[in-house]
């Protein structure tokens, strides 16, 4: 099972428009040119190579949208009434001649930060009278998700980020910015949804989330719409934004299939010494991939971060990393940060078990990061290992709570009077099954809070009260 990552981008051109309902411009040139309303069609991509952005199909362009009758019915959608929709083109900064273009504006002549790629990203929309709830979210979220391109050493690749401000705060994951652990000091570059480049640094990472900010210096940028991940439904409507294999403004959609999932993901990052895990090694977590086109080898993982994670079947492949999973009304609800896969390959891709990082618990850590260049966890100070229903140890598989093997001199959960022998199984709302969970549900505390934890001791259940600590230094 991998982690998704980034590989080499390609560019993704509009539908074609109609004579009564024309197109803005398709240029393949830079945007300050203007050409007729017509666009490229999807057919087999040619590659990629410097000085050329790739295209698709017949550059010519071609007829309209096929109206046979022996066409495939499109898939049922909720439909959005126009003054809905036109609410969520206003944002994307146009509506009408059937294409949607989301912030498309050209750099001013005297303007020197950023760089204006040959054709602008866009939500096509053919039909106003007739737009779908995955549209509408589409058009109002895609003008705050950006391609990011990292490069150092001999490595390279893409990932997708959200912008989080008009100061250009842009929240992506740290294996993103490290290229899964290969570079420390790397070069970024983000190409922004209206196609304008701009370089980016680094404001700081946090393993233990993967979660990162970069900044870049840039104009009339469009800050996303943060949803709360506190109150979704498994089975609500979840769409992933991002820029899978480098193809920017991909938009796919599917349900949450599952909440509160807890993931293990090898990492390089993760600390040495690792508060609050188990002494079981985990044989079935998640791994990065090899990111992009780069052949240097992975650095040996030291261990693994547990992360509590949104699972949806919206496709999620290489390059989404740091994208947003986004609800119906285009709010941001979760931060794509990895995939599951049935083989080993590199290019193993989508088999509809994705993992979105929740964006009430990223929103947290990317302040904190902007705020200190830092983020803080939520410790709680024992060794734990798996449990069974019965509170003993367990090797089984289907273990259903944590037993405090330890609890460390002068803890948190030494001040609230946990004893070894307990089973710990909910911790602040979330049922924990395994040391992972366990983990995973401390570590998404803020430092100081006070949360409740409920044990099992002596065949009696108890709730105590324990105001978690800070997780020690390395």
């Amino acid at each position: 099972m991998m982690w998704s990552t980034a590989t080499r981008g390609l560019s993704m051109n509009e539908q074609p428009g109609t004579s009564d309902r024309p197109l803005p411009p398709q240029p393949l040139t830079p945007p300050s040119r203007t050409a007729g309303g017509t666009g490229q069609q999807p057919a087999t991509p040619h590659p990629a190579y410097a000085g050329h952005q790739p295209f698709y199909g017949d550059p010519r362009g071609s007829s309209g949208p096929s109206t046979a009758s022996g066409s495939k019915a499109p898939r049922d959608r909720r439909r959005v009434s126009v003054a809905t929709f036109a609410a969520g083109a206003l944002v994307a900064g146009l509506i009408g001649g059937g294409v949607a273009t989301a912030g498309y504006n050209a750099l001013e002549p005297d303007s020197s930060a950023g760089t204006v790629r040959s054709e602008p990203q866009s939500v096509v929309v053919n039909n106003s009278d007739d737009v779908n709830s995955i549209t509408g979210a589409a058009v109002t979220a895609s003008p705050s998700v950006v391609t990011i391109a990292v490069s150092g050493g001999d490595s390279s690749g893409t990932g997708s980020g959200i912008i989080l401000d008009t100061d250009g705060h842009i929240l992506t994951n740290t294996h993103v910015v490290t290229l899964g652990g290969q570079v420390s000091d790397p070069t970024i570059e983000v190409r922004l949804n209206d196609g304008r480049l701009f370089p980016a640094t680094v404001v700081g990472t946090d393993p233990l989330s993967d979660l990162a900010v970069v900044k870049i210096d840039a104009p009339q940028l469009t800050a996303a719409t943060l949803g709360d991940s506190d109150m979704l439904n498994v089975g609500d409507t979840a769409i992933a934004i991002g820029s899978p294999l480098g193809l920017s403004g991909t938009v796919t959609d599917g349900i949450v299939s599952t909440l509160n999932r807890t993931i293990s993901v090898a990492s390089s990052a993760v600390p040495e010494q690792q508060p609050d895990s188990s002494a079981s090694e985990n044989k079935d977590g998640f791994n990065f991939l090899p990111p992009g086109d780069s052949s240097a080898p992975q650095p040996q993982s030291q261990g693994s971060i547990y992360l509590n994670v949104i699972q949806t079947d919206a496709a999620i492949n290489q390059g989404n990393s740091g994208g947003a999973l986004v609800d119906t009304d285009g709010k941001i609800i979760g931060v794509n940060v990895a995939i599951a896969s049935g083989g080993s390959s590199e290019t193993t891709g989508n088999i509809g078990v994705g993992f979105s990082i929740p964006i009430s618990y990223a929103e947290r850590i990317a302040k904190e990061i902007i705020a200190d260049g830092e983020a803080t966890h939520g410790f709680l100070g024992v060794s734990i290992s798996p449990a069974s229903a019965d509170g003993s140890p367990t090797t089984s598989p289907f273990s259903s709570g944590a037993l405090v093997e330890n609890v460390e001199p002068g803890s948190p959960a030494e001040d609230a009077s946990l004893e070894a022998g307990d089973v710990i199984t909910e911790v602040a709302g979330f049922t924990i099954t395994d040391p992972e969970s366990l983990t995973a549900a401390v570590r998404m505390q803020r430092v100081g809070e006070q949360v409740p934890v409920e044990i099992l001791r002596n065949g009696q259940t108890m709730t105590m009260d324990v105001t978690l600590g800070e997780v020690p230094a390395n």
